[in-house]
Order: C-alpha cells, then sequence, then structure tokens
C-alpha cells in the first residue's frame, strides 16, 4: 500500500489531502469568491471602511506609544485594528492576495475581477485612512511629536536592502495572519491571529504600505517635515515588496500545498 492510500485510508476523506486543510481550502476558495464578485462600490465602501478600521489601531498605537514610549507596548495596542477588521468584515488590501487569489486558480473568478479587488480596495484604504487620521490628529493635537517621530522612519527610508526586507516581511505577515485565520472556526483563535499580526507589522516595526501611511498621514495632518512625494516614493516600493513576499512567502507556497485540490475545483469548474 502506497504512503498516499495509507493516508486516505487513516483519514475521514477522500481528498488527495488531509481533512483539516481541504476543509481550510474550501472556505478560503468560498470566500474568495465572495469578496471577488463584488461591485465597485461594494469594493469601495468595504475598501474606505477597511482604512478606517486600521485607523483605530493606529489610534491605539499612537496612545500607548505617547503615554509609554514603547514601540512594542504600541505594537499589542494595534491589533485592535486587525481585531475590528476581522468581526467588522472590512477589506484590507493586503488580504487581497491568499484568500482571492486562491479563487482565481480554482476558476471561480476571473483575474480582471482580482485586479478590480485590489485597486479599489487600496485606493479606498488610502482615503479612508487619510480621513481617519485627519479626526484622530484634530482630536489629539499633542500626539503631534509622536506621530511624526514614528512616521519619518517609513517616510524618509531609503529603497535599501533592509527597507525591501522589512517590505518583503510585512506582506508575507499579514498574508500569513490571514491564513491562520482562515484555518480556523475559532473567534478567539482569529482574535489571537489578528493580535499577533499586529504585534509585528508595528511594534517591530515591518513596512506595510497601508497600515504605515495611515501613521504618515497622521504625521502630515501634524505637521511633518515631509511632504506627500517622499510618501509617494516610500509607498511605491513598499506596496510592491508587499505584494512580492505575500505572493512568494506565503500565497504561492500555500496553493502549491493545494494543487491537487485546486485541480478538482478547475475541472468541474
Amino acid at each position: 500500500m502506497s504512503d498516499e492510500d495509507r493516508r486516505r485510508e487513516l483519514g475521514s476523506n477522500d481528498a488527495p489531502v488531509e481533512e483539516e486543510i481541504e476543509e481550510s481550502f474550501d472556505r478560503i476558495v468560498a470566500e474568495g469568491a465572495q469578496r471577488l464578485h463584488r461591485t465597485w462600490r461594494s469594493v469601495l465602501i468595504t475598501g474606505f471602511f477597511g482604512g478606517v478600521d486600521v485607523g483605530l489601531g493606529v489610534m491605539a498605537y499612537l496612545a500607548v506609544e505617547h503615554s509609554t514610549g514603547s514601540r512594542l507596548l504600541a505594537g499589542l495596542g494595534f491589533g485592535i485594528g486587525f481585531i475590528a477588521l476581522l468581526l467588522a468584515k472590512s477589506e484590507l488590501f493586503t488580504e487581497g492576495f491568499l484568500v482571492p487569489i486562491a479563487a482565481v486558480a480554482a476558476r471561480q473568478a476571473r483575474l480582471g475581477q482580482l485586479v478590480k479587488l485590489w485597486i479599489g480596495t487600496l485606493a479606498a484604504n488610502l482615503v479612508g485612512g487619510w480621513c481617519f487620521m485627519w479626526l484622530v490628529m484634530k482630536a489629539f493635537p499633542e500626539w503631534g511629536p509622536t506621530v511624526i517621530d514614528s512616521a519619518r522612519r517609513f517616510a524618509e527610508a531609503p529603497p535599501t536592502l533592509q527597507s525591501l526586507c522589512l517590505a518583503t516581511l510585512g506582506g508575507s505577515t499579514i498574508t500569513l495572519m490571514t491564513r491562520m485565520q482562515q484555518g480556523t472556526e475559532s473567534v478567539p483563535g482569529k482574535i489571537a491571529a489578528a493580535v499577533g499580526g499586529g504585534f509585528l507589522l508595528s511594534g517591530l516595526p515591518l513596512f506595510h504600505s497601508v497600515l504605515d501611511s495611515l501613521l504618515i498621514f497622521g504625521a502630515l495632518h501634524a505637521g511633518a517635515p515631509f511632504g506627500y512625494g517622499q510618501w509617494l516614493g516610500w509607498f511605491a516600493y513598499t506596496a510592491a515588496f508587499n505584494v512580492l513576499g505575500g505572493l512568494l512567502l506565503v500565497t504561492a507556497l500555500r496553493l502549491l500545498r493545494s494543487k491537487e485540490l485546486i485541480s478538482e475545483r478547475r475541472a468541474r469548474a
């Protein structure tokens, strides 16, 4: 008896992978297909609220850092933003890697729908985050020096090897966080993944095109010594390497692990 035949005999399913992986893959494809079949209006509104929800995490981050001076403690506070994303069912740009790509690979949606999701979500995240950070800085002007100090680490960072690696790790970390949340039906487990992901991204800190843009927007509202041109230069390479990290280090390997399931879904489609 081959190893595969023995695995099927021991397991409770007939799929070419373990039952847990099959169930997780089914959830990922189903959710990805639903996201990709949204209208432009739904994509933009969901993305706008994604920027606002992440802004809650940035607000918590600034409150903790302003009070304690500790970026690690502030990183724990930032997890509130990811919890809001999870429970409010809003959308963040870098959440659009594994889940919708799996749906496209399984032929449950088209590539053009994936491009629409990425472009619409990213633009709406930035607009929502910009508006929310304007409110935050008007409500808490005393945080101005804190947010400017935090934002300068990103806005003034040149595209060195270190910066590119930080952006790659940022993309892979948040994509893995999404995979962890899809791998369980436990709400406490999903929340734990959100808190852990938030800590790694903002407490270390890693480079994330949307999350750190909100810090930069807050700094700009507070009169930062840099401008939107510097933000755009940082944002361009960070977003590109976020995508690279999310696709190569997480998405591609997870899809390779589920290639037999993908082949089955493509055949049915």
